[in-house]
């Protein structure tokens, strides 16, 4: 929260009327978002703290969020949610369907390094080894589909999207996790990376 930004009272947000709760419960995910990216730990976060950030009362944030794993999941799936309405926008102004795999590729991996936070916490923290994220189903899927929509295309070889979808992931989420870990090693622009995954593991070929 920036010092621009009024702070609530807790005697405030229990007398919110109608729809301040939901303005609430946004307000709690969006701080609770850059702490996360700061921190790069769910582990260390915790609701009193996004609680004094907001500037409420720290059983304000029971009323939204059961405990602290509630609060990380939800605004994971926020940020999963942002990055698969930004790949899509992305996808819809490329030209064909080799250029919109490349796009929405690329966009995810510019996302993670602007916040290394909280592509640690989404993909590498702890709450990954005990919960069940099934959100992110969602962007495994909506990889496959577009590399299948390049084999449709005649663009890439096939015929086993879901797998070359799988192998890009990997390589993907593989160089990210690199990149974020052993930030001290020269790597490549990963846009150069991405085109040798795509031509290697897709066999994608520009119209």
């Amino acid at each position: 929260m920036d010092a621009t930004t009024p702070r609530r009272s807790g005697a405030r947000s229990r007398n919110n009327p109608r729809g301040q709760g939901e303005r609430l419960r946004a307000d709690i995910i969006r701080t609770a978002t850059h702490m996360l990216d700061v921190l790069a730990d769910d582990q260390a976060l915790s609701l009193r703290a996004v609680a004094r950030e907001v500037g409420i009362a720290a059983t304000s944030v029971y009323l939204h969020f059961d405990d602290r794993d509630a609060l990380v999941l939800a605004t994971l799936e926020q940020c999963h949610l942002d990055i698969m309405r930004a790949m899509q926008a992305a996808e819809a102004s490329a030209a064909d369907p080799a250029d919109a795999l490349r796009a929405r590729t690329l966009l995810l991996g510019t996302w993670a390094q602007e916040h290394a936070g909280l592509y640690k916490v989404l993909y590498e923290s702890t709450i990954n080894q005990r919960v069940e994220m099934r959100f992110k189903r969602d962007f495994k899927e909506s990889c496959v589909t577009a590399v299948q929509r390049c084999v449709d295309a005649g663009l890439a070889p096939g015929p086993d999207a879901r797998a070359a979808a799988l192998d890009l992931m990997a390589a993907v989420h593989g160089s990210m996790s690199m990149r974020i870990n052993r930030c001290d090693t020269p790597w490549p622009p990963f846009a150069e990376q991405l085109d040798r995954f795509l031509t290697g593991l897709v066999g994608l070929r520009r119209s």
